[in-house]
């Protein structure tokens, strides 16, 4: 068994994971850089190869292993400190389509499960109440990780088309967030001033980052082959999400979100693209049903449950003390009632 990406957070704990199965009887990492001491310590009994999935390198490993199954988690959706937007859609895009082809070619090669993303499905004002598998996005997305993720899952299909006795598994993880993972929109979350589109209130539908790991762990070992889409039950508004961190809304125009965030952001890595924008105004729930009936998991975090474990694994304090608002809404009520009476 082979796992790319194994030093970004899923790939790793995922290989954790996998080295702990008795069933399993080599686990393979594979990373372009070295692992630092304490994750290769967690690897356990994996074996660490340091290998760039765009070499053909990564052919030669296949085989000499006698890999039956690869797990592709290396897909990243924010681009190396070295190398700006084109330097990650080659990482991406390039380096899946090498893989697929080393995968194509091998003959021990018979399970292949891909990591994607629901940002595959866009945002829009006209999207439905859930995306379903079937679903395609209103307006593809024309550039960042969602394009992608797109021609990732495109060059898998066309990897299951052409070895028919290759089960390929592609799985849509919804945003995920935890105490651990660090992601765009747990840093945009945990802004003492969050900046929101005016007159918009998106649903978000979570995933828990554990579960996002039990979700790659179960489709490893089961083996079904389709696309599934992976997210926790139950959604939070947008509003509801910053109340329960603490933070404070600054509802701006749309046009002038994108100048805000560049003023508030703490990093290059977490400015909005035209793709978050729209899921800053629409948000984007999928429907799990196949989830839960074909593929057989079951997240143990609701959304609700997710966030609220992000909230205190990150130690996130109120802006404001909560008894002063309450104290304040208390005022506000008995003021209006005094007028009103």
């Amino acid at each position: 068994m082979l796992v790319t990406g194994a030093c970004r957070f899923l790939g790793a704990y995922l290989t954790a994971r996998l080295a702990q199965n008795p069933l399993i009887n080599h686990v393979i990492a594979v990373d372009a850089i070295s692992p630092s001491k304490d994750l290769l310590r967690r690897m356990g009994r994996a074996e660490f190869v340091r290998a760039d999935i765009r070499n053909p390198f990564i052919a030669k490993v296949i085989r000499s292993r006698e890999v039956d199954t690869v797990v592709h988690a290396a897909a990243a959706s924010y681009a190396p400190r070295s190398g700006g937007r084109a330097t990650l859609k080659e990482l991406n895009v390039m380096g899946a389509i090498q893989l697929f082809a080393a995968c194509q070619k091998s003959e021990s090669v018979r399970r292949v499960v891909v990591k994607s993303t629901s940002e595959v499905y866009g945002a829009s004002a006209h999207d439905p109440v859930m995306f379903t598998e079937d679903n395609h996005a209103r307006r593809p997305p024309g550039e960042g990780f969602a394009r992608d993720s797109i021609d990732i899952e495109g060059y898998a299909r066309g990897l299951a088309r052409r070895r028919p006795d290759i089960t390929v598994t592609i799985l849509r993880l919804a945003n995920m967030i935890g105490p651990a993972m660090d992601t765009a929109l747990s840093r945009y979350l945990t802004r003492p001033v969050v900046p929101t589109v005016l007159g918009h209130d998106p649903r978000l539908q979570l995933l828990h980052e554990q579960d996002a790991l039990g979700a790659l762990e179960r489709a490893t070992v089961a083996g079904r082959p389709g696309t599934f889409n992976i997210g926790a039950s139950g959604i939070l508004m947008m509003s509801q999400a910053i109340r329960r961190a603490g933070r404070i809304a600054l509802p701006v125009p749309r046009s002038a979100l994108w100048a805000v965030d560049s003023l508030l952001r703490a990093t290059r890595y977490t400015e909005l693209d035209r793709e978050q924008l729209d899921y800053l105004c629409y948000g984007r729930v999928m429907d799990t049903t196949r989830m839960r009936n074909e593929l057989g998991y079951n997240p143990k975090w609701t959304t609700v449950e997710a966030f609220d474990d992000f909230v205190r694994g990150r130690g996130l304090s109120p802006i404001i003390d909560p008894r002063w608002v309450r104290s304040m809404e208390s005022r506000a009520v008995m003021v209006a009632q005094r007028w009103g009476g």
